[in-house]
């Protein structure tokens, strides 16, 4: 299995769900989203850290290499609810 399948199988087994239309994986239960770039350019052990991290709050948290613009990650919450 490659590294990047790997990474997939770790998150659909913690429910995340591939968007392809924003190329995110989002799980909606624990209010994150990992960016596509995100998860090709992290391991898989610092992404388990990011799955197991508490979110804290009812805020979503997203997983990004570049922090995305409040604008996107409005249009984001608004779109996952």
């Amino acid at each position: 299995m490659t590294n990047l399948l790997a990474k997939r199988q770790i998150l659909q087994n913690a429910g995340y769900v591939y968007n392809f239309d924003r190329e995110v994986y989002v799980n909606r239960k624990a209010k994150k989203v990992f960016s596509l770039e995100f998860v090709e350019d992290n391991s898989e052990d610092d992404l388990r850290t990011r799955i197991d991290e508490d979110p804290g709050g009812q805020a979503w948290r997203f997983y990004f290499n570049a922090e995305p613009s409040k604008a996107v990650q409005e249009e984001l919450e608004e779109i996952l609810g």
